[in-house]
């Protein structure tokens, strides 16, 4: 099977006074589900900036899609975002387009023509029921409605990845399901690979995962 993932002895920081990640090993194959947990602080967040190229190694190796992304050029880093599918805690969402707009930013990015980007929207707008919700701005929703478009936006260019950093952390049991239940969709109908960092994994989930957790800087594998 494919790695989508390859870590090796890899570490990360902020400076040169504290190590977040500390040589770390680690893959993930093509299609997985995995679950990234561990304590406030402990570098969940950390490791998947490193994973779309916000944070560079500064030791070791990382590759993502095939791209070795110690000393990527912009090019290459733009061109596998193109693949990556994005969803924050805290929404990111371009406050002064409509929700229908901000779904469509990365079917415009990557060129797709005038129709298929409508088409998609209108499909993505009814899996997160905000049909009635297009024409809206970000700030006129609630946190939980704003989390779904931005669900939706992570996944309209049908991704091959989608990192998802804490997805339900702050939302509504309503909002929650859906998001999860999307996420099972893109992998389970899609094949996309999911990495979702949480505290808490969801027993209502369906899926075959892996899962790692993040303490003292150490990468391990829970069986």
């Amino acid at each position: 099977m494919d790695k989508v993932i390859i870590a090796n002895n890899l570490s990360l920081s902020y400076s040169s006074n504290e190590t977040i990640i500390n040589q770390a090993d680690f893959s993930v194959n093509s299609g997985s589900f995995v679950f990234i947990t561990g304590a406030s602080g402990s570098g969940k967040s950390t490791l998947l900036k490193s994973i779309y190229g916000a944070l560079k190694p500064n030791q070791g190796s990382l590759i993502v899609g095939g791209v070795e992304l110690s000393g990527v050029s912009n090019t290459k880093l733009n061109f596998l975002r193109r693949h990556i599918g994005i969803v924050f805690q805290d929404y990111k969402l371009v406050k002064e387009w409509t929700i229908e707009k901000n779904i469509m930013l990365p079917l415009i990015i990557n060129g797709y023509d005038k129709n298929i980007i409508q088409n998609q929207v209108d499909t993505l707008l009814k899996h997160v029921r905000l049909k009635h919700q297009a024409g809206k701005h970000p700030l006129e929703l609630s946190g939980g409605e704003q989390q779904r478009v931005a669900m939706a936006r992570a996944l309209s260019h049908n991704p091959i990845l989608i990192l998802a950093d804490e997805p339900t952390g702050n939302l509504d049991d309503y909002s929650s399901q859906l998001i999860w239940n999307l996420l099972e969709g893109a992998h389970k109908q899609l094949k996309t690979t999911v990495i979702v960092v949480t505290h808490h994994i969801p027993e209502s989930l369906n899926v075959d995962y892996k899962h790692f957790h993040i303490e003292y800087g150490r990468i391990n594998e829970v069986n």
